[in-house]
């Protein structure tokens, strides 16, 4: 064996699923090579998720909706916060090896994700007071409407998504207190190993954030249809034509409109509140005012 060592044999890595908190395999036992750039080499081995593992993410992202959405909110923002810094270099190698992007082209791309954690922890006890309102009602009472998570998200990505649009995305559904499963595109999946021990390491609670690599013509009925999802998001790639962006939101739609799933679109631009509103729903209370 120290032969097949010395002659520098490299065993490519299977990477794993992140579901729950842990990384299993896919439960089907399928997979599908990713090749560096240019090249025949292998450089990992990708699970290809199924239907049932979108479901058992679906059963962890229940299970940790309370722990998540109970935290404080100014925890939330250090959480996200922390998570900003976490496996830099192992991102721009891979974005390296599998793309061909040059040191800097990748270096910018994680750059990208970086102002995204740190942009969205920043509103993370800051837009509840910027959407929120007292309202004037004739009466004694006091009458407010509060923004609150809409609970588990499904996130859909254009093939040529970049790593900050979706860790843009992941962050403006995490920051009101969602949790989430995310199907990741071709272009970042390479990197799911990287980016779910960023979330694995920084306090965030188990199945918080579940993150699959497959096709999505096998799961998007499934992300759009599962009555236990409240909201389904596509974020389609910059050049995406809207062609296809509009078919694949009539094809959300229409498959979540049994139990009047919410539907968002891409988002306009990567960095902006009006993302983080685009997952919440409003609460208003009426208070009695004593005597």
């Amino acid at each position: 064996m120290s032969g097949l060592t010395a002659s520098g044999l490299r065993v490519p890595k299977t990477i794993k699923l992140f579901i729950g908190g842990e990384f299993p395999r896919t439960e089907s036992g399928r997979s599908y090579p990713v090749y560096e750039h240019n090249s025949k080499k292998v450089f990992a081995h990708l699970c290809r998720a199924s239907r049932k593992d979108f479901r058992n993410a679906v059963g962890a992202a229940i299970a940790a909706g309370h722990s998540w959405e109970s935290r404080a909110a100014y925890n939330r923002g250090q959480i996200l916060y922390r998570m900003a810094e976490s496996h830099r270099d192992e991102m721009v190698s891979t974005l390296t090896r599998v793309h061909g992007a040059s040191s800097e082209q990748a270096n910018a791309q994680v750059d990208g994700a970086i102002d995204a954690f740190v942009y969205y922890s920043g509103f993370a006890d800051k837009f509840q007071q910027l959407i929120g309102s007292v309202n004037p009602v004739t009466g004694p009472h006091h009458c407010f409407t509060t923004p609150e998570p809409v609970g588990v998200v499904a996130a859909i990505f254009g093939d040529d998504a970049t790593l900050s649009q979706v860790v843009a995305t992941l962050a403006a559904i995490l920051v009101s207190g969602n949790t989430i499963v995310a199907l990741l595109p071709p272009s970042v999946a390479p990197l799911l190993a990287s980016i779910s021990e960023v979330f694995a390491t920084s306090d965030l609670p188990k199945g918080v954030v579940n993150l699959l690599t497959g096709t999505s013509d096998e799961l998007l009925s499934q992300m759009a249809s599962h009555m236990e999802v409240q909201s389904v998001t596509y974020q389609g790639a910059k050049a995406d034509q809207g062609a296809n962006v509009e078919q694949t939101l009539s094809v959300l739609k229409s498959a979540g409109a049994e139990n009047m799933k919410r539907v968002v679109p891409p988002f306009a631009q990567e960095l902006a509140l009006q993302n983080i509103l685009g997952f919440v729903e409003y609460k208003t209370v009426w208070h009695p005012v004593g005597h």
